[in-house]
């Protein structure tokens, strides 16, 4: 027994003009930058040039995402192209960390052993670099938190404008003192702002990869809630999980009073379990699946778990 839902596409907010222009821009910077590192030998150049470069990809996995979770259900695909949003930001995360560990050695390599680099070449092609990531992000801003494909978009151009910030900074450093070594520490600075993000995101697409419980929901306390309504007497096979962004799913067998399937009073208690938890927690699940069951079915069932 559940509730009965569409699960065509996302109905939300259509992102993906936004991301079709941030990502026209990302790759017009991305060629700059490109050029600009083969000029200079900059490593913060290079190395924001390669995050560009993820990033663009990132950005057009992000567009695809975006486009693919529009699609309606199948009878193949239960839930349609929902997911495409955690498996494009998984994606964007797991190279942004590949970046960021590159950064670092790298950076450790050439701090001992530091190249020439034109300052007021990498000046100017930072700044570059920097207006551009200013107006994505600017095109961005509206739509960071609408789900993890548009948080993963935004975090990536975010990187950028600080990527860009810490190559305008070691150009003026360099320009002013000649001290070589700052182009190194650009680069592991951007590491630096780059790794902890990521692993943070990568952390919360792995868990709803996994079928981890929904963060904020509390399964003991939906239990126990769920306990407290008149005639449950069980619960049992409890399981939460997110199918996406604004998408949680909860299902659970439920043992009544036998008393409830003679006097036809089921139904209600379904009703009862449905308003529960779609109204009394802080995640509100719309989608919800139980079974319910008499005392003596437990005996026909080959396992049961928490």
């Amino acid at each position: 027994m559940g509730a009965g839902h569409d699960h065509a596409g996302a109905a939300g907010p259509d992102h993906r003009r936004r991301l079709a222009i941030a990502f026209g821009i990302t790759t017009s910077i991305l060629a700059v930058e490109v050029i600009g590192a083969i000029i200079t030998g900059s490593l913060s150049l290079l190395v924001d040039a390669a995050h560009m470069l993820t990033d663009a990809g990132g950005l057009f996995m992000a567009l695809l995402a975006a486009t693919l979770m529009k699609r309606a259900a199948t009878s193949k695909r239960t839930w349609g192209f929902q997911r495409a949003e955690v498996l494009a930001a998984t994606a964007q995360a797991t190279v942004l960390l590949a970046v960021g560990l590159f950064a670092l050695v790298e950076g450790i390599r050439r701090l001992f052993e530091p190249p020439a680099v034109p300052s007021s070449e990498l000046l100017i092609f930072g700044i570059i670099g920097l207006v551009g990531n200013i107006i994505s992000i600017t095109v961005l801003t509206a739509g960071r938190s609408a789900n993890m494909n548009m948080r993963a978009a935004f975090l990536e151009v975010v990187n950028d404008a600080l990527g860009s910030v810490a190559v305008i900074v070691s150009a003026v450093i360099i320009m002013t003192t000649g001290w070589g070594q700052a182009d190194a520490l650009a680069g592991m600075l951007i590491a630096i702002l780059i790794i902890p993000r990521t692993l943070k995101l990568l952390r919360e697409t792995t868990g709803v990869l996994m079928e981890s419980t929904p963060t904020g929901l509390d399964l003991d306390d939906v239990r126990a809630h769920m306990l407290e309504l008149p005639h449950v007497t069980e619960v049992h096979d409890l399981h939460a999980s997110l199918v996406a962004t604004g998408l949680p799913i909860l299902s659970a067998h439920v043992t009544v009073e036998d008393s409830c399937f003679r006097d036809g009073h089921a139904p209600q208690i379904l009703d009862d379990l449905q308003r529960c938890v779609a109204e009394h927690f802080s995640i509100k699940v719309e989608h919800s699946t139980f079974q319910i069951e008499p005392a003596q079915h437990a005996q026909h069932e080959h396992h049961t778990h928490v």
